[in-house]
């Protein structure tokens, strides 16, 4: 007689159902585990093994085989302990087989028979929906899986819980989801004094979702600024939560079974390698670019990244997904995120100030920047000086606009969009139409045409540019409620997009 239980072997963020078969037959006594398991699943029968000693219950000297089908998906990670547990316990008639058999199940198994917490029961719980079962999972993760509605969510302390739960003694109550945790950074964009061009700037990176590069001398105010980019931007919608807590619950980032409302800002030092960045490992695990869907990916220093890191954000900057193309796995994640780059204008950062600049200027600005390559930076929509502040500026009031007043500027301007955009499955703000769509929703008037087609005819823009201009003059637009885009919008569009350093 074979029993059988069922798990998810992971591919990226999906999850993808592993029938685990299990069959006591005569023999000499043995407990093997087949399917193409990994180191981590063949120890599986050393925990389990002490796991059901620990309750007192003796494996039977007969041959015990597993096997995880099908056969030819890779399995890797201890959540096949519970699993295999499961089933086990169904073959020696200990939990009925129904229940075995109707329930998706993960979870680590110590030696005495706790279950431990692992990675990934948001996208388990999501897969369990599907083929309409049950989700037993420990209870430290139940929180976290039980943000799906649509399936029932079991979370257990050990081993012994869940069979006093099949067996009926003492049936465990469904997990409740976690809390809607609300990361307020306390940092607001009227505390930076000056730079009222940066600010600009910020609102419409963060109005339309685009991509922007500040360059400017240390201590300008890069950073800062790019710190501040969170406390305007928006929320994140109930979908997407959903979709950036599965890539964190893949990388084991979910806090408790919390779920963020807040977009995802992460800032990767400069010598992080490519597999931090883009993905990858042994597992194929999500990188920083991943991580960042919905949010932002701040990268300061940009000159400072590795090239073949920074050239490998060109694919992703366009197509909102990445490929981790492994001899044994080809994974894609989603990593629809804005990008904010920060840069001084040479290595010593003094270029455009003549008292304090070296003697190589300007060639050591063509030097640092140059590292840059000319199709990464013609992606980045948003491109602007960061002068230096005056100490003067600096014993002035704070200026400007909050960032609650900024916020709700940027969260209607992003309705409007959601309402155009809401037929499309691939369209979600205006840093993301082309084609068609863009030449239908951002189609200046006749004045804007004409200034537009001198400007690009003077400084040589590609058919990249004008798009990615044509769009920021969209956002612009919306940002001013005006249906269409008129000259001033492409005006300010344009003052973005060419400035006067030579290196862009």
């Amino acid at each position: 007689m074979v029993t059988r239980a069922y798990t998810v072997a992971f591919e990226g963020v999906e999850a993808h159902q592993v029938e685990v078969q299990c069959a006591v037959t005569p023999g000499l006594p043995a407990f093997s585990i087949v399917g193409l398991p990994d180191k981590a699943v063949s120890e599986a029968r050393d925990r389990v093994r002490s796991a059901l000693s620990s309750m007192a219950i003796a494996l039977p000297s007969k041959r015990i085989t597993i096997n995880l089908s099908p056969a030819d998906l890779p399995k890797e990670g201890s959540h096949f302990d519970l699993p295999i547990a499961v089933a086990l316990l169904a073959a020696l008639g200990i939990i009925p087989e129904d229940a075995s058999e109707g329930t998706v199940s993960l979870g680590e198994l110590s030696l005495d028979g706790s279950l431990v917490p692992v990675t990934g029961a948001l996208p388990a719980a999501m897969s369990a929906a599907q083929d309409q079962r049950s989700l037993l999972c420990p209870q430290a993760s139940g929180s976290e899986a039980a943000w799906v509605a649509s399936t029932q969510v079991i979370g257990a302390n050990s081993l012994a819980d869940v069979v006093r739960h099949y067996t009926g003694q003492s049936p465990l109550p469904p997990s409740e989801p976690g809390e809607v945790l609300q990361n307020a950074t306390g940092l607001d964009l009227c505390e930076v004094k000056g730079q009222e061009r940066a600010k600009r700037a910020l609102e419409i990176a963060a109005a339309g979702r685009h991509h922007l590069f500040m360059v400017g001398a240390p201590g300008s105010g890069k950073s800062m600024l790019a710190a501040r980019l969170p406390s305007i931007l928006p929320p994140l919608s109930p979908a997407e939560a959903l979709e950036t807590s599965m890539i964190h619950s893949i990388a084991g980032l979910l806090d408790q079974g919390g779920i963020s409302r807040t977009r995802p800002f992460r800032k990767p030092h400069h010598t992080a390698s490519m597999a931090a960045i883009v993905g990858g490992g042994r597992r194929a695990t999500p990188g920083e670019i991943s991580l960042a869907h919905n949010g932002v990916l701040f990268m300061d220093e940009l000159p400072e990244f590795s090239r073949p890191v920074l050239e490998t954000l060109r694919q992703p900057i366009e197509t909102g997904e990445v490929m981790i193309a492994r001899a044994n796995a080809h994974v894609t994640y989603p990593c629809r995120f804005m990008l904010v780059a920060a840069a001084n204008p040479c290595r010593c950062g003094h270029m455009f100030d003549p008292e304090r600049a070296c003697a190589r200027v300007p060639a050591c600005g063509d030097d640092y920047l140059g590292r840059l390559s000319g199709p990464l930076l013609d992606r980045l929509d948003l491109r602007i000086e960061v002068p230096p502040v005056s100490y003067t500026d600096l014993e002035l009031p704070a200026s400007g606009d909050s960032s609650q007043t900024v916020r709700e500027r940027v969260c209607q301007a992003q309705i409007v969009q959601a309402r155009r955009y809401e037929a499309s499955d691939t369209v979600r703000a205006n840093a993301d139409a082309q084609g068609s769509v863009l030449d239908e929703i951002a189609a200046p008037d006749a004045e804007g045409r004409d200034f537009l087609g001198k400007v690009a005819q003077r400084f040589g823009l590609t058919a990249r540019g004008y798009h990615r201009v044509l769009r920021v003059a969209r956002t612009i637009a919306d940002l001013a409620d005006s249906e269409q885009v008129r000259k001033p919008h492409v005006a300010e569009a344009v003052s973005f997009r060419l400035t006067s350093a030579k290196q862009l």
